[in-house]
């Protein structure tokens, strides 16, 4: 980069905030922007599914920077405002309103929006998507006691909404087209755990339906389903995944490959064009081949690793991924891909605690996904968070044993 030259930034996520610190943290003095299409502060997303619908707090207080951060590290960020075109010849983003900004590096931070469903009666009032803190409120307002809400998708969006759902008070029915909840997230065992406590707490789950259509005269009352049985409801609830928000790189140029493809730099097709978070695919050196994470640890190392890199160190991003969801009085964990395992291994670590271990083919653990109390799992997931990215083979029976000490396996790894 030549002296002078500025930083862009182009996403107020939690990656696009961190990645903005890193940069000062790392000794760049020069200027930085930050775009960020919404117009509250860059804040933390994962309450939104959770404290924010239960009313326990508000977006804001989930604030990643106060705004006295940005001005005294001389960030610019550009609340409500949107970037429209990369131009990569002169190292410009075009900003909505016209305005044009010069780069010497720039970091595509643009995350991931909630799929549609197409299907009649989408668009109707009271049909909800959770992304942002607007969705969020909005869908806190439809949650009082006796309100029968309908969501459609049994991944962990929809199994968290559903459970600040039933925590406030209403009939709550979950409706998953795919034969078992989480199909792409965690072993089978795990997903039977989670759907037996949303019934336990009183929500209705149902498996291998599909949704045929909305109905309502101006506003939602029911979801017909394809056998034609009729869900009544006062508002529904759509999360059946997201999609990387790849517009702005894809009419840039940049190469693409279920999202914004980088290399283990997080670098793009174009050598000043960096991606992270949720909008990239990376190749995994753990798992050898291109995946997309979405989910908050991700977004966190990525933006330290492709800030430094922009900075123009040489980092690899090769974190063993972790994430975890609250779910009523239950908290799971994950460590690594437990999709990737030929084998899983119950162990048990309390009265009402678990951690099902994922092996390869070849015996090594690949990933770990505990359900229950923190206190009963955490420990155990973290260390065999540990062991995977040692690519440590353990003996089953030793995973199953509550007596054998993961900390003692990993010791025999070093």
């Amino acid at each position: 980069m030549k002296p002078g030259e500025a930083m862009v930034v182009v996403g107020g996520g939690q990656c696009g905030a961190r990645a903005v610190q890193v940069l000062r943290e790392g000794g760049w003095a020069g200027a930085i922007t930050l775009i960020a299409e919404e117009t509250e502060l860059p804040y933390e997303r994962p309450p939104l599914s959770k404290a924010v619908l239960l009313g326990e707090r508000t977006p804001a207080q989930g604030a990643i920077h106060s705004e006295a951060f940005y001005r005294e590290q001389g960030v610019d960020l550009r609340s409500g405002c949107q970037a429209k075109a990369i131009d990569r010849a002169a190292h410009t983003v075009t900003l909505a309103n016209g305005e044009t900004l010069a780069y010497g590096r720039l970091l595509i931070a643009t995350g991931a929006q909630p799929r549609r469903m197409q299907v009649p009666g989408a668009d109707l009032a009271g049909v909800h998507m959770l992304r942002n803190a607007g969705d969020a409120l909005a869908m806190a307002a439809e949650f009082a006691p006796g309100r029968r809400i309908a969501v459609i998708g049994a991944g962990f969006i929809g199994l968290e909404v559903a459970a600040s759902a039933v925590q406030r008070g209403c009939e709550v029915v979950v409706l998953e087209a795919a034969p078992r909840a989480l199909m792409r997230a965690v072993p089978a065992e795990v997903a039977q755990c989670l759907v037996a406590h949303h019934r336990e707490r009183g929500a209705d789950v149902r498996l291998n339906v599909q949704v045929e259509r909305f109905e309502g005269e101006g506003r939602v009352r029911a979801v017909v389903l394809a056998d034609g049985s009729v869900v009544p409801c006062d508002a529904a609830v759509v999360g059946v995944g997201v999609a990387p928000r790849v517009a702005l790189a894809q009419e840039a140029g940049l190469e693409i490959d279920n999202g914004i493809a980088v290399d283990p730099a997080l670098r793009t097709s174009d050598a000043d064009i960096y991606a992270a978070g949720d909008v990239c695919s990376f190749v995994h050196p753990l798992y050898g081949r291109r995946m997309r994470l979405e989910c908050w640890r991700n977004a966190e190392d990525q933006a330290r690793t492709a800030a430094l890199n922009m900075l123009g160190q040489d980092e690899t991003h090769s974190a063993v991924p972790w994430f975890w969801s609250d779910q009523y009085d239950m908290t799971i964990q994950i460590a690594g891909l437990p999709a990737f395992g030929t084998t899983t291994v119950v162990r048990e670590t309390g009265a009402a605690s678990k951690v099902f271990f994922a092996l390869n083919g070849e015996g090594e653990l690949v990933g770990a996904s505990g359900v229950g109390q923190t206190g009963e799992i955490a420990r155990d997931v973290r260390i065999a968070q540990a062991l995977i990215e040692r690519r440590a083979r353990i003996d089953p029976a030793c995973l199953a044993d509550r007596a054998t000490k993961l900390k003692a396996l990993l010791a025999q790894q070093a």
